[in-house]
């Protein structure tokens, strides 16, 4: 108890911080929203060893595609992915649910930063511009784009299937798709303490390449994802 009230304390801390710091980004181009995203993310990791003793292990960097545009499907369990996310790719560009883009300060950052809303379960104009919007993303070579399929934090032992706009995306834009696997929740559950001393793995698993069948492909990574979650939980 007393390890996670240090812990919020110092992380809720730095995240405001820096938050207020960088508002006068907001003006400027979106590389120092970007920047700032970047030290949250840092911060985040600081905070985990720091206080709660977890060691963060990255695997398959060399997986990344160098040469050809892709996308992330991640797996979500926790906060963690969603800071952490952006000091591996560096310019992040996350897909994610409407109610986050109305948190005040917060949300002006994601707008700036170009990420795409949604209304979950419901069709809006926003969601039936989707694929617009995504479009204006990948445009931007600079960009990568992140999903998290499951749509909203999710147990670790959770294993329910991925919602489908990812494979729309794979399809519509014939674009490689980079899965991974991250086993945040056991550290940093949804509803309940954090989990000191443990363990937090990002598995980059190898990207796939465009002109799959769509329903096969959806299936390849749910499974690619959920197998590697079983392998490093």
């Amino acid at each position: 108890m007393i390890r996670n009230i240090i812990f919020f304390l110092f992380f809720y801390l730095g995240i405001i911080s820096i938050s207020i710091l960088f508002i006068p980004t907001l003006l400027f181009p979106k590389k120092g929203v970007q920047f700032g995203g970047r030290l949250m993310g840092i911060w985040t990791g600081i905070c985990l060893k720091l206080f709660l003793s977890v060691n963060i292990t990255i695997k398959g960097l060399e997986n990344i595609p160098r040469e050809k545009k892709y996308f992330v499907v991640c797996s979500h369990q926790s906060m963690f992915e969603t800071f952490y996310l952006q000091t591996i790719f560096k310019s992040s560009v996350f897909i994610l649910k409407k109610e986050l883009m109305k948190i005040p300060l917060f949300g002006s950052y994601l707008k700036k930063m170009g990420c795409v809303s949604i209304d979950r379960d419901k069709i809006s104009k926003e969601n039936l511009g989707f694929t617009g919007l995504v479009e204006k993303v990948l445009n931007d070579k600079k960009n990568t784009l992140i999903i998290f399929p499951q749509g909203t934090r999710k147990d670790y032992k959770d294993r329910s299937k991925f919602k489908k706009g990812f494979a729309r995306i794979y399809n519509d834009f014939q674009i490689n798709c980079l899965p991974i696997a991250i086993n945040s929740g056991k550290t940093w559950p949804k509803s309940s303490l954090l989990q000191s001393k443990q363990n937090i793995t990002v598995s980059i698993l190898k990207s796939l390449e465009p002109g799959k069948d769509v329903e096969k492909f959806s299936m390849e990574v749910e499974n690619l994802i959920y197998k590697e979650l079983d392998l490093i939980n």
